[in-house]
């Protein structure tokens, strides 16, 4: 019989998942991610390889389950904040572009990325078998109720405006990645760049429509 660590066999699963993520993140560090085998990460986390496959299938399948569980407490957290309706819509979207961040720090979440690269795992899937797709879902919920409370500007496409402003957070996680230091810094430059990004302006509070242009009513007439 497999031994087991812990007092539980649930206390057990936690801490081979917590190693297995451990394995995989230093392995990453020291190699190209197509160059590791499941035999190099079963070896680093102390386990038989027949072991590791009652955890994942393959490596693709093993960096989803490791993701996945790292990100849970985030997309709890963002779910609770984007559920806070007496907050504005600002005040909610400002708390979760603090959660995210804060969540970029977590080594675990690295296993998403090549180190150095700033590219993501191939296999890590867009949609939603994403980690992140239920906080993309509560961030274009939030950007709706703050169209419709006046607080943002109209926009054409929510989900593509998510999108779009979702490179923002990559490239603030990728930089706090880099300097640690820097996080606090990033996370203001973030909430503003998005923030402003939404903001009502006067008198071009509606996507920008060319027959409303000077040009469009000269050719009009």
């Amino acid at each position: 019989m497999p031994r087991i660590w812990g007092a539980s066999l649930e206390e057990h699963h936690q801490k081979v998942w917590d190693d297995l993520a451990e394995a995989t993140r230093q392995l990453l560090l020291e190699r190209d991610y197509e160059s590791i085998t499941m035999g190099h990460i079963a070896a680093r986390a102390g386990l038989a390889r027949n072991t590791l496959y009652n955890y994942a299938a393959n490596k693709a399948a093993l960096v989803r389950a490791l993701t996945q569980r790292a990100s849970l407490p985030a997309v709890e957290r963002v779910a609770a904040i984007a559920g806070r309706p007496a907050q504005s819509a600002a005040e909610r979207l400002s708390a979760i572009i603090d959660v995210v961040l804060e969540a970029s720090t977590d080594p675990s979440l690295h296993l998403m990325f090549r180190p150095g690269s700033g590219q993501p795992v191939a296999e890590v899937p867009e949609g939603p078998d994403n980690p992140f797709y239920a906080i993309v879902l509560e961030v274009e919920n939030v950007v709706r109720d703050g169209i419709a409370r006046d607080e943002f500007r109209q926009v054409g496409d929510v989900p593509l405006t998510v999108q779009l402003l979702s490179g923002v957070m990559r490239a603030g996680a990728e930089r706090i990645g880099r300097d640690p230091a820097a996080f606090a810094d990033t996370v203001r430059s973030a909430r503003e760049i998005v923030l402003a990004s939404l903001a009502v302006h006067p008198g071009r509070n509606t996507p920008a429509d060319p027959r409303s242009t000077p040009h469009a009513v000269a050719d009009s007439r």
